[in-house]
Order: structure tokens, then C-alpha cells, then sequence
């Protein structure tokens, strides 16, 4: 069980590391949200084109599989927006309104079961949410963007709650970054950066280490319940805290450290109500 744990607190600092590197590109050398991510999303449908299935490709012309890409598209174009004003950890912290927001869509269209102490965790994490923004307030500037990535994450995760049946998780995968990929070229083509090895270099490892942290939690999905691994998607909050400070010499104000631990006590807490397969709540 070790080896799933570890694997997941290496895919959760990945991932922050490659939006930090995304930060210090619109930052330090003026790069446009859309060319990182329109990086991002062309590299990972390379890496991933390999592993589609047979047949795999027709998912592309279901119009729903097109809408969850662009689900996609738009949260991590506003995330990366969001990182050009707001510090690393403010902007994770917000971001992760997208869990609760999933299991609100969920119980509504896709009619899954509801309880009182979810629905009461999902509210405490969204209060969490609002002390990190603090709408008016003294709050760093842009975080509403993070709040918007986050909805749009949440809808993405329903999204493929809804599709789950729909093709192999593997060609799903493939679909939603090469749709991205093929929606931000226009744009991304309008924002290309003179292109410095300072600027290739920081894109690319950008793109590789969103794309390996990802991959890593897939291959941890497949070794472990998602009941044991789901708390440990908060620990992206811990490792973004820990880069804003060594890499942008940043750290969250005391409203801010109040939010965040609202936020990672519900969203641990609301994963370990959730049943456990073969466990005194399985079904």
C-alpha cells in the first residue's frame, strides 16, 4: 500500500510544480495564459496517442465527449490566468472549490445519492473558499479566476462521471487534450512568444510535469481504492504553499491559512465518509 501513497504525493507536487513553472513563464518573460496551456494540451495528446485503443478515436465525433474537453479548456486557461496576479497557494486554494462543486452537479443531473454531513462538509469547504477570496476584500487580485477554474473543473469531473460508460479511459483521456489542443491553437498562434531557450525550456517542463503528475495519478487509481486515495488530492494545497514560498518567496496571509485548512479538513473529511468497497458501507 505504501508504493500507491507515495506515487500520489510525487503526482501531487508535480502537478502545482508545472503551474509554478507556468506562473514564472507570464511573470518573468510575459507569455500568455493560452500559449501554456495550448503547450500543455498539445503535449499530452503526444504522449498520450500511443495508448489509445483501437478504435478508440470515434469518441471524438460524440458532441458530448466535445463538450467535456472544452469543460477542460476552460479551467485550465482561467487557472493559469488566474496564476499571473494571485500567489500559488491563494490560487490552489480556490481552485479547489471544484470538488464541491462537482458533487452539487452531481446530486442535481445525475441524480447521485446526498447526505446531510456532505452536503454540510461541501459548505464548509465553500466557506473555506470565500475566506481565500474574500469577494471585495483585501484578497490578491485575480482570484476569481482561480474560483471560475475551479467550477469548471468541478464540471468536468461530473462530465466524466456522465461519460464514464461512454469509451475507454484511455481514449477519453486522449479526446479531452486533443480537443483542447486544436480549440487554443487559434488563439495560442495570435500570443506566440519569441521563442528563448529560457522560454522552451520553462514551457516544456511545464507541460511535462502537469502531464507526469497526471499520468502518475491514473497509474495510483489503478493500484489503490480511490476511498484510500482521495484525501491525499489535498496535499497539491501543502506542496503549492511550499513552492510559492522557495520559488516566488510567497506565503498565504493568516485569512488565507484559515481558508486553506477549511478547505483540506472538509475535502479529508468528505472523502473518508465515502463507502469503502467490501467495508461495513459497501453495497
Amino acid at each position: 500500500m505504501w508504493k500507491p501513497l507515495l506515487i500520489m504525493f510525487v503526482a501531487m507536487s508535480f502537478i502545482p510544480g508545472g503551474d509554478a513553472m507556468g506562473k514564472l513563464l507570464s511573470n518573468n518573460h510575459g507569455t500568455s495564459a493560452l500559449f501554456v496551456a495550448w503547450t500543455r494540451f498539445w503535449m499530452g495528446a503526444l504522449i498520450a496517442l500511443p495508448f489509445v485503443p483501437k478504435g478508440g478515436f470515434t469518441v471524438l465525433k460524440d458532441w458530448r465527449v466535445v463538450f467535456r474537453a472544452l469543460l477542460l479548456t476552460g479551467g485550465i486557461c482561467a487557472i493559469l490566468t488566474a496564476l499571473k496576479t494571485a500567489p500559488l497557494a491563494d490560487v490552489f486554494a480556490a481552485f479547489f472549490i471544484g470538488p464541491s462543486f462537482s458533487y452539487l452537479l452531481a446530486v442535481v443531473f445525475l441524480k447521485e445519492p446526498w447526505s446531510w454531513a456532505r452536503a454540510g462538509l461541501v459548505t464548509l469547504g465553500f466557506i473555506g473558499t470565500l475566506i481565500v477570496v474574500r469577494p471585495g476584500g483585501s484578497a490578491a487580485p485575480g482570484l476569481e479566476w482561480a474560483v471560475l477554474a475551479g467550477c469548471f473543473y468541478g464540471a468536468f469531473l461530473t462530465a466524466s462521471r456522465w461519460l464514464s460508460g461512454v469509451g475507454d479511459p484511455r481514449s477519453l483521456l486522449f479526446s479531452q487534450l486533443f480537443i483542447s489542443a486544436v480549440a487554443t491553437t487559434p488563439f495560442a498562434l495570435f500570443s506566440l512568444p519569441p521563442m528563448t531557450a529560457i522560454i522552451g525550456t520553462l514551457a516544456f517542463f511545464s507541460a511535462l510535469f502537469s502531464m507526469f503528475g497526471n499520468f502518475l495519478l491514473l497509474f495510483a487509481y489503478r493500484t489503490a481504492p480511490a476511498t484510500v486515495l482521495a484525501p491525499l488530492v489535498y496535499f497539491q494545497l501543502v506542496a503549492a504553499t511550499g513552492l510559492g514560498w522557495w520559488v516566488f518567496g510567497t506565503l498565504p496571509d493568516q485569512w488565507t491559512w484559515i481558508g486553506l485548512s477549511l478547505i483540506i479538513g472538509s475535502g479529508v473529511l468528505s472523502a473518508l465518509l465515502m463507502p469503502r468497497p467490501g467495508g461495513a458501507n459497501g453495497r
